[in-house]
């Protein structure tokens, strides 16, 4: 079997670690680590709602996502204008739709509960990380409130987590770091619930087209590692007692 460029397996994820709880200040957060990627996600719950929800008495799930000027090799120039751009915009919907699907927000009352998604070091893979770590920072704040007697039930319906697959040089490959994904033919990034069911799929071909049999095997692909996302998840949502 071909080795990749870290010595990895084409089906093998890289090293992931999630230490929850990891601000001592907020709601809930995490902090997970993707091998070189790394990303701060913090929960903070709010007594107020999006203006299209006012008098519904039902909350709302909303993230927002950016890099440090350092994540990356090159200095990226620090956002001061307070408003998400372009990528960082489009990233925090994704986000923002992927963990509210996990929620049932009647439950929440009206209140709103942003994941804030901070790239601490980026070598690939930030949204499907920040997708995977969010949710351990917001069953950690739903836990917050309940604990508070905000809520009467912790309103998870199931896990979400994320992965991004590909095909690089005719393989196709598992969790892709910032190499492999410059250089990829085919780039997903898929999201699943811990019931196998796809939240969001979102991909690409780069320089050519490619074919349903091929789709099918990538998506196969993403849940196996998928599936070790949820375990490791797992792992940290036990350390909170949830």
């Amino acid at each position: 079997m071909k080795r990749r460029i870290d010595g990895r397996a084409p089906d093998e994820v890289r090293n992931v670690r999630i230490i929850p709880g990891y601000i001592e200040v907020a709601e809930g957060s995490a902090l997970i680590e993707l091998g070189r990627t790394r990303v701060l996600c913090t929960a903070t719950v709010e007594e107020r709602v999006p203006p299209f929800l006012k008098g519904r008495e039902t909350g709302w799930v909303t993230a927002e996502y950016g890099m440090l000027p350092r994540s990356t090799p090159n200095r990226i120039a620090r956002d001061i204008t307070g408003k998400a751009a372009g990528r960082a915009y489009e990233i925090q919907r994704l986000i923002g739709r992927s963990l509210r699907a996990a929620v049932n927000l009647e439950d929440l009352g009206a209140r709103t509960i942003t994941i804030d998604c901070d790239v601490l070091q980026a070598d690939g893979g930030t949204r499907t990380a920040a997708i995977t770590g969010g949710f351990v920072a917001l069953a950690q704040a739903l836990k917050t409130m309940f604990n508070r007697g905000e809520i009467n039930i912790i309103p998870i319906k199931f896990a979400v987590a994320a992965i991004s697959v590909g095909i690089v040089g005719g393989v196709r490959l598992v969790d892709l770091c910032y190499e492999e994904d410059s250089q990829a033919d085919v780039d997903f990034n898929v999201v699943m619930s811990e019931k196998g069911d796809f939240i969001e799929i979102q991909g690409t071909a780069e320089r050519k087209p490619f074919s349903k049999q091929i789709l099918d095997s990538l998506l196969e692909l993403a849940w196996k590692g998928i599936e070790k996302m949820l375990e490791a998840q797992q792992e940290a949502l036990a350390r909170l007692g949830l």
